[in-house]
């Protein structure tokens, strides 16, 4: 059995202060490339003025090097899905689709319902450019900000964007509040309803509660997981204190006590948290 593991550089990064050189980004992402993961979620069209950090995403993704494992960006609106759809590397484009009105206006600026309407153009344009779309249901697994929220929402709005020909969901803990039993309800409502989609989880959490979350989600049937090297990162648009990534460390940890195949290089994995280290220092 195997687990497809994401990791998620462009998560880590995007919320320091200082800017990270191109070419230490270039260094660490081709070192990652050879860990073995499926996808790495390396970049951002973005606007640079809120996300100065993926300024160069476009000068990064020319200099990675040939690989196997596919490459995500994020993107916001249609100037940034047109951008990411020019770029040869680029295999995914993932949009932060929020359940959360007050969340998608602090993320992207735009309502649920406009929203929506990128993501309309989101699928027309990716279809055509032979690009893969994955949507992140943001506060998939609660909201910190008194909305209304359940398992049943998030199911509701994954059918509204199925409909319109999405089939890669990942749900995202995008403020680190989720518990085994919300995260249970989730993903057993999503899968009975939608068996022909693939969700992943997008865990952000503390040291104390990391294992809860993954095996809450394993057994309810997920099998695609990000994390991010020592669980760095975290959403700069959620909260003031940032809740960090789920660490790739404790994925490998857990899916090998379950004797899960990651698929993962154990020396090349060490190697690029050497360089880890230099990025996030």
């Amino acid at each position: 059995m195997r687990v497809k593991i994401i990791e998620c550089p462009r998560d880590a990064m995007q919320g320091l202060d200082r800017f990270v050189p191109t070419e230490l980004k270039v260094e660490y992402l081709n070192a990652l490339l050879k860990v073995g993961y499926h996808t790495i979620d390396c970049g951002s069209f973005v606007s640079p003025a809120a996300i100065p950090q993926m300024r160069d995403t476009s000068e990064v993704l020319a200099k990675l090097d040939k690989s196997s494992t596919r490459l995500s960006v994020i993107v916001a609106n249609q100037k940034g899905i047109d951008l990411a759809c020019k770029e040869e590397r680029v295999n995914y484009l993932g949009y932060p689709f929020s359940v959360s009105e007050i969340f998608q206006q602090r993320n992207t600026h735009r309502s649920i319902a406009d929203s929506f309407d990128v993501v309309k153009y989101l699928l027309e344009k990716s279809t055509k450019a032979g690009k893969e779309v994955v949507i992140y249901i943001s506060m998939g697994f609660g909201n910190p900000y008194g909305e209304e929220w359940n398992a049943e929402i998030v199911t509701e709005w994954v059918g509204k964007l199925r409909e319109l020909g999405a089939d890669s969901f990942s749900i995202s803990d995008t403020v680190g509040v989720s518990h085994a039993t919300e995260i249970t309800d989730v993903f057993t409502s999503l899968l009975k309803h939608y068996s022909d989609v693939e969700f992943g989880a997008h865990f952000h959490t503390t040291p104390e509660n990391w294992k809860e979350k993954v095996q809450s989600a394993w057994e309810s049937g997920c099998r695609r997981f990000d994390g991010a090297i020592a669980g760095f990162g975290g959403c700069p648009m959620a909260e003031d204190e940032l809740v960090g990534n789920m660490p790739t460390e404790n994925l490998v940890e857990f899916f090998a006590e379950i004797n899960v195949n990651t698929g993962l290089d154990p020396e090349q994995f060490t190697l690029a948290k050497l360089i880890a280290t230099r990025v996030f220092s």
